[in-house]
């Protein structure tokens, strides 16, 4: 697989809690030079990312994020406000406290809101996955599924790992046809980003993917030297 091949999958990702306007537009420049699926971004700059970029790159943002115990009313807001602010995907994390008292009628429920509020938008379920069980994450597969979101997401980055390739493996023998996976979070290699790719998912969530294709020389030097 070719540079351009695997950065086309790559939702190219900053969602430290310090990111400054340069670092956000840096993300930005890199995303358009090199064609990756989205710039995934806080809410608090998707406006003026929109703003400054048109159309020219896809913006992806997170709600409910890093811990995913907000109400849905909240999740809601922030959702609608995303989108009204430019955002083409949204990356929900789940209420990690339902799944543990066995409420997946409310995760799924939840999903469904939030799917049915960005519509045609793409809606990608992130799961956190180094806090499941096996069990749990085969019953948030089903849920996923059911509620009609387009992907499922091991992690946010911000738990005890990110994604693992048995994760991957694990969703595609249990979620629908019309479900996608994104890998993201412990990506640190260009074979990494193969392997997940190989293994099952259509989406990275990675902050390194082009500077880890840039020092293997792979692609060209940093933008503005």
């Amino acid at each position: 697989m070719n540079a351009a091949d695997l950065l086309s999958h790559v939702d190219h990702t900053l969602l430290k809690a310090t990111a400054a306007w340069e670092e956000i537009e840096k993300l930005c420049e890199e995303a358009v030079r090199y064609k990756t699926a989205s710039v995934c971004i806080p809410p608090s700059y998707v406006k003026r990312v929109k703003d400054a970029y048109g159309g020219k790159l896809v913006i992806c943002t997170v709600v409910g994020f890093p811990l995913g115990y907000s109400v849905t009313q909240a999740k809601l807001a922030e959702t609608r406000q995303a989108l009204e602010d430019g955002a083409e995907e949204i990356d929900m994390v789940i209420n990690l406290t339902d799944v543990k008292n066995g409420r997946f009628d409310c995760v799924e429920e939840e999903i469904r809101c939030l799917k049915q509020e960005a519509g045609e938008r793409i809606l990608k379920v992130i799961v956190e996955t180094c806090y499941l069980t096996e069990e749990e994450k085969i019953k948030l597969c089903g849920c996923v599924t059911r509620a009609g979101a387009d992907y499922i997401k091991t992690s946010t980055g911000f738990g005890t790992r990110g994604a693992e390739l048995s994760d991957i493996l694990l969703f595609r023998r249990h979620i629908g046809e019309n479900v996608r996976i994104k890998a993201a979070g412990g990506i640190r290699s260009v074979q990494d980003m193969e392997a997940f790719l190989e293994a099952g998912a259509d989406r990275l969530g990675t902050s390194g993917g082009v500077a880890l294709l840039r020092e293997a020389g792979l692609i060209g030097q940093k933008i503005n030297g």
